[in-house]
């Protein structure tokens, strides 16, 4: 992909499911993504999407019960936020500047982990 994400930067994705995550991969996302469900975690993979310095490609993630796997090339900055009993495991770039990935997850339990490669 030559985009963050899809052709349309204003539109919203809107993934919904009471139980049962959601995999999402680069060509499914655009630049905001929301992902609901009641039981069920977040697995996304963003490795083949080329976001643009200074850009930020925006998920929000809202369950009762589950977290956020996050897969991202290793340049690519993190921001997680939101409110939930979970850490988050980053050992990734805190450089301002770069591309980035805005998380932020709502939830009762489950945390945010990402992996970069």
């Amino acid at each position: 992909m030559t985009k963050t994400g899809g052709t349309d930067p204003k539109k919203t994705d809107v993934k919904v499911s009471l139980i049962g995550g959601h995999r999402l991969g680069g060509a499914t996302l655009h630049e905001r993504t929301l992902t609901v469900s009641l039981i069920g975690g977040a697995n996304i993979d963003l490795t083949d999407v080329e976001i643009p310095d200074g850009a930020e490609l925006r998920i929000t993630k809202l369950s009762l019960i589950g977290g956020v796997s996050l897969k991202v090339r290793g340049d690519v900055v993190v921001d997680v936020r939101g409110i939930r009993l979970g850490g988050v495991r980053d050992e990734g770039p805190t450089k301002a500047g770069g591309p980035t990935v805005r998380i932020d997850a709502w939830g009762l339990l489950g945390g945010v982990s990402v992996t970069r490669g």
